[in-house]
């Protein structure tokens, strides 16, 4: 088991001299209510204390209730200043006005959401002289369960390196609320809509895969098969460079 007291002192650490380099005087981060934003939220509180937590229902009718309650009582429990920001509207507007052109399927109305919010991110962060903060962790991006230049972009992420199963270790030894630790992974998009149930495997099954690399044929072949299908969202767009023609 990883030592997160030490963990705990060097990702400190490490969020300070980021801050430091980029000449910011504060983090903004996105508070979902979700087991990811409230570790990343804590550290960072115990890094910077001008540290902001946005939270952004979208449409989504738990995003107002159980997910905003979440992230209001995480924040209070941790003295994580907040802010709440409502897209509902905006992503209305978009979706409106994009439709009158474009044919949209699932995948572009659901990822509307992610990537508004982390617009409402990066606006608070260069109004306030902030960095923004991910959230993604090494089990989702393995499996490319983030969305592109949505809640996959950050100035710096203090938790890429944990899968799911660290992250809730972390909240443990941070004394974490069990409403956080014992709520079903979710990334609110639409109601009823849960991780697991999208991906089609558990994420004890992923991080058996990952931290001890074990996993019968079907669950390697799911893993795999997202892994591959989602290389792009892993790497810098593909550029034209005529010096190497």
């Amino acid at each position: 088991m990883r030592d997160y007291a030490i963990e705990t002192k060097r990702r400190i650490e490490f969020i300070r001299g980021v801050l430091k380099t980029a000449g910011a005087n504060g983090v903004v981060f996105g508070n979902s209510g979700g087991k990811d934003s409230a570790l990343v939220g804590i550290i960072c509180k115990m890094a910077c204390e001008n540290t902001v937590g946005l939270i952004m229902p979208c449409v989504s009718q738990r995003n107002y209730e159980v997910d905003r309650t979440d992230a209001e009582n995480i924040a209070r429990r941790f003295g994580i200043a907040t802010r709440i920001i409502d897209l509902s509207a905006s992503r209305n507007e978009l979706v409106r006005a994009v439709g009158e052109k474009v044919q949209m399927n699932d995948a572009a109305l659901v990822n509307i959401a992610p990537r508004l919010r982390m617009a409402a991110l990066y606006a608070t962060a260069a109004s306030e002289n902030m960095l923004v903060a991910g959230t993604g962790n090494r089990s989702e991006t393995y499996m490319g369960y983030f969305t592109k230049w949505g809640d996959g972009a950050c100035d710096f992420n203090p938790i890429a390196d944990l899968t799911v199963t660290e992250v809730y270790e972390f909240l443990r030894h941070l004394n974490a609320p069990d409403f956080i630790i014992d709520k079903t992974p979710s990334a609110g998009l639409f109601d009823g809509q849960t991780d697991e149930s999208d991906m089609g495997i558990a994420y004890s099954r992923i991080d058996e895969f990952l931290l001890n690399g074990k996993a019968d044929r079907r669950d390697e072949a799911v893993i795999e098969k997202f892994h591959k299908s989602s290389e792009h969202k892993r790497n810098m767009p593909v550029t034209f460079d005529i010096r190497g023609t």
